[in-house]
């Protein structure tokens, strides 16, 4: 594939969710299937090694084998995709995106180093070296809600004026006053939010999601996407829908059953029913949810959003 410009990153975007056997192994024929999927799905883009990928999980051999995976299926089919090249030692991830930008992805996700707050001048240092290394291919900074440093709508204006490799974000979004602050960004980065919130960013801005409605139904998001771009009006009523679904059904997983943000990202793709095989299971140490809570909110899904299942 050809590197994107910021302009030209897009849409609903479906994470490389890692399928995980009971013995911690990764399951590949599974991760195969699942890439074939989103590429019948016709969605915008793919990307590897977000969160629900567990990328801080990975050994480097296995890095390796599932972005050669994505790569060969993606350049193969014309499919525009990502490489999560993140990890929270920063020689690491600098380690895999060199060797990563040979596979030729559209962009490069990374994250800040995470072992403690980095300084905006830590920051800019980092990007600087990471963009280097990944040009002519740019990047994407992942800036979660559980990161160390939470980065600003000041220091967002910063990172664009000095790193010309920063092709856009990935963020949590914000109210009113935080899309007005980013608003004179979004010409020179790609602003993506969560999925649940997609019509709230478009109608501010933002380029599109790397998607956790996705998860739930990866043909259900991008029609979604397409309705939201061709009848705003429609697509924000649809909106409201999916959004009070996710609170009330994938939120409580993080907030009420004390799981990760990834264990919600798999329990809904559990739940979508899409991926026959996918369990919620994480790779050790981290909790996940049992299958029964995983059934329960496919009724649920299937009750309250049942286009999301033709």
């Amino acid at each position: 594939m050809n590197p994107l410009a910021a302009k030209e990153i897009r849409g609903n975007w479906a994470t490389l969710l890692l399928p995980v056997r009971p013995d911690d192994s990764i399951d590949y024929e599974l991760l195969s299937s699942e890439v074939d999927y989103f590429i019948t799905a016709k969605v915008n883009g793919i990307y590897s090694n977000g969160s629900a990928g567990e990328f801080y999980a990975q050994t480097e051999d296995e890095f390796d084998k599932i972005n050669a995976l994505l790569a060969e299926k993606c350049n193969a089919a014309g499919m525009p995709f990502q490489v999560g090249a993140a990890h929270p030692c920063a020689q690491t991830a600098r380690e895999r995106l060199r060797r990563a930008k040979a596979l030729r992805p559209s962009a490069f996700q990374v994250t800040l180093p995470d072992w403690f707050p980095p300084t905006l001048d830590e920051i800019l240092r980092f990007l600087e070296v990471m963009a280097a290394e990944a040009a002519p291919i740019p990047l994407i900074v992942y800036n979660p809600p559980h990161a160390k440093r939470k980065l600003t709508p000041a220091e967002w204006a910063k990172i664009a004026d000095r790193v010309a490799g920063v092709a856009g974000m990935k963020v949590p979004g914000g109210d009113e006053a935080w899309y007005g602050a980013m608003r004179p960004l979004m010409t020179r980065l790609s602003i993506f939010i969560p999925g649940h919130f997609l019509h709230v960013g478009l109608g501010h801005g933002a380029r599109g999601a790397y998607s956790n409605v996705a998860c739930l139904s990866p043909k259900f998001a991008q029609r979604w996407y397409e309705l939201c771009v061709s009848d705003p009006v429609a697509g924000a009523a649809l909106g409201k829908r999916i959004a009070a679904f996710w609170a009330g059904n994938i939120a409580p997983v993080i907030t009420q059953h004390g799981l990760s943000n990834m264990a919600a990202d798999k329990t809904a793709a559990v739940a979508g029913g899409w991926l026959p095989g996918l369990t919620t299971r994480l790779r050790w140490p981290y909790g996940f949810a049992p299958d029964d809570l995983a059934r329960k909110i496919g009724a649920t899904a299937r009750a309250e959003l049942p286009e999301a299942f033709i």
